[in-house]
């Protein structure tokens, strides 16, 4: 694929192919988790994810570290690098899960590293925690054994979701990325139309919603990766009707 950056800018979150149904379904306004005019909706949404991704029934947090530990479970103390981390719920998992991984908690908004900075992790002997841009990681080539961006790569334009590509398999032997799948476009205008009417009552169904527009299909994260690097390989470890699961990796990092 010889894409230009404007193609790249251009393209349908359903990927390269996507149907004319599926090209219509998406947007780009922004969750209020991504705003930064509506702080007391975007706390609501940060403890609304935060709340279901820790709980027994969902346990989503406690999903993708187990996912992340089966990427480097021949290392005896793996170097995992979180993106995206947010409150750092996910990088708790690891720690407690892994009795001798070391991680690194990272995310873009410095009010998050700050909490986190402040809490438990900060405290945690085998965790660090930083401010660092999933598209820009300051770290050397090959640094970490394993980078984990979860269900955060639906907040990015294609532009810089190819950066995260670039860098997570540069700075990162392994990049797990785990997204919201995006449906088939009949499937998803059912869906749309469930819960279109509770958007305004619901911040976080609000946000849901327009993550759903926003979900890259496996064929637009091939693309993205392609253009990154050809030497970017992506296989997907998605099952049943869970979460985009994908590795990329590039051979010449070790």
């Amino acid at each position: 694929m010889n894409s230009s950056a404007d193609d790249i800018a251009r393209m349908p979150r359903g990927g390269p192919e996507a149907s004319w149904l599926d090209r219509r379904l998406q947007t780009t306004r922004l969750e209020y988790l991504d705003r930064d005019d509506v702080d007391e909706l975007k706390r609501k949404v940060i403890r609304a994810l935060d709340r279901a991704g820790g709980r027994r029934r969902i346990g989503i947090y406690e999903r993708c570290a187990r996912m992340a530990l089966r990427e480097v479970a021949d290392l005896g103390s793996p170097k995992i690098l979180e993106l995206g981390a947010g409150l750092g719920g996910m990088s708790r998992k690891l720690l407690a899960i892994h009795p001798t991984a070391e991680v690194t908690v990272s995310d873009i908004d410095p009010e998050f590293v700050g909490a986190v900075a402040d809490g438990d992790l900060g405290k945690h002997p085998r965790a660090t925690v930083r401010e660092m841009d999933a598209t820009a990681i300051d770290a050397p080539d090959g640094y970490y054994d394993l980078a984990v961006f979860a269900l955060s790569l639906h907040h990015l334009p294609p532009e810089l979701v190819v950066r995260v590509f670039a860098e997570g398999t540069r700075a990162a032997k392994k990049l797990l990325i785990v997204d919201l799948r995006r449906p088939p476009a009949p499937v998803h205008v059912a869906v749309l139309a469930v819960v279109l009417p509770f958007t305004r009552l619901v911040p976080l169904q609000h946000d849901g919603l327009i993550s759903s527009l926003r979900a890259y299909s496996a064929s637009a994260l091939r693309a993205l990766a392609h253009h990154a690097d050809p030497a970017i390989n992506v296989e997907f470890r998605t099952r049943g009707l869970g979460p985009t699961v994908a590795v990329a990796s590039r051979a010449h990092v070790n």
